[in-house]
């Protein structure tokens, strides 16, 4: 977490921005990732049978929304990698160590949005610069729009997911065991999932 898995050819047609600027214009403005009401999450396969599945628990961002011309829009997020959780402490423990995160000496992740094509309606491809343990490689993040609403306590939400799947490898995530019946015990690719409500700022 060769360069990642790439979303390609399936995707649709880019949308022009005049086509799509009466609908997605009322997103035009200054968004915060609310983290007690999102979720950055990863899966890895272990033992080459099941899935590990884990969360970041610490992380916070900022969004501008461009609405009426969604390439003009950015994205910037950082995630406190200590705070993974798999809920099985010595698995938690082990992914913060030297062999994969190094959480002491690289306690942050970042990513840093470079361009965003809006495919549809309310679907978009975000590109954008990931950093993990010093190094920068760029990812492609596949996005929906799922909605806006209005909270109880009066702010205005606007929801995303999306995922995309990258080799763990090409940040120097590179511990793994040989098992005896073949195979390795951590899965190279990794899948990130994103589910993030953002609430326009004042």
């Amino acid at each position: 977490m060769g360069l990642f898995n790439r979303l390609r050819a399936t995707a649709p047609t880019p949308a022009t921005d005049s086509a799509s600027a009466p609908a997605t214009a009322r997103l035009t403005g200054i968004w915060t990732i609310d983290p007690a009401h999102s979720s950055i999450a990863f899966v890895a396969r272990h033992a080459m049978i099941t899935k590990v599945r884990g969360t970041f628990e610490d992380f916070d961002g900022r969004l501008y929304l461009d609405g009426e011309h969604p390439g003009r829009s950015t994205a910037d997020v950082t995630i406190k990698a200590a705070s993974l959780n798999t809920r099985q402490e010595q698995r938690d423990q082990h992914l913060r160590s030297a062999d994969f995160f190094h959480a002491e000496a690289h306690p942050e992740l970042s990513f840093r949005s470079t361009s965003v094509q809006q495919l549809s309606a309310d679907a978009y491809r975000l590109t954008g610069d990931l950093s993990i343990k010093g190094i920068t490689l760029p990812v492609v993040l596949d996005l929906t729009h799922t909605g806006t609403a209005t909270d109880p306590f009066g702010n205005e939400r606007a929801g995303f997911e999306g995922s995309t799947t990258v080799d763990r490898t090409d940040w120097g995530l590179t511990w793994n065991s040989v098992l005896e019946t073949g195979g390795v015990l951590v899965g190279e690719k990794v899948k990130l999932e994103f589910d993030v409500s953002a609430i326009r700022a004042a």
